[in-house]
């Protein structure tokens, strides 16, 4: 089930990307970072960039070291993430989901994680890696 609200720069959701895709590309359902905010007349759009557990084998610049306060739900739950800010894409909201992390008095419980503001630059700084755009990290 997609989110029923638009999501804030620097919260963790769960996104499909099993649609649409093809190898090289991502392709299964992953952890991402949104990384955009509400664009006017763009309400269906989200830029994201996706988190992996493993750590890249080399660390290039365009990766990003995350600490997570608290662990996402299974099976993503390890306290290092890494983001693969060479892999951003804008993609339709309905692909967003929350985590389901159990049930509590028989209902459905969802979690969404959230990185703190000097992460969230540190992931936009190795966007801009990724793209190729580092001289512009100096105005983040």
């Amino acid at each position: 089930m997609a989110l029923q609200y638009y999501p804030k720069p620097g919260e963790i959701l769960l996104c499909d990307y099993n649609t649409g895709f093809i190898e090289p590309e991502m392709t299964k359902r992953r952890p991402i970072v949104v990384i955009s905010p509400r664009l006017r007349h763009r309400a269906g759009l989200v830029g994201v960039v996706p988190l992996s557990t493993t750590a890249p084998d080399p660390f290039e610049a365009h990766h990003c070291r995350i600490e997570l306060a608290t662990p996402l739900p299974q099976p993503f739950d390890s306290p290092v993430m890494w983001a693969k800010c060479d892999m951003v894409a804008t993609v339709a909201h309905a692909r967003l989901d929350r985590f389901k992390a159990g049930r509590k008095d028989g209902a459905r419980v969802f979690l969404s994680g959230r990185l703190d503001m000097d992460q969230l630059k540190a992931v936009k700084a190795a966007v801009l890696n990724g793209l190729g755009l580092s001289s512009l990290t100096i105005h983040l």
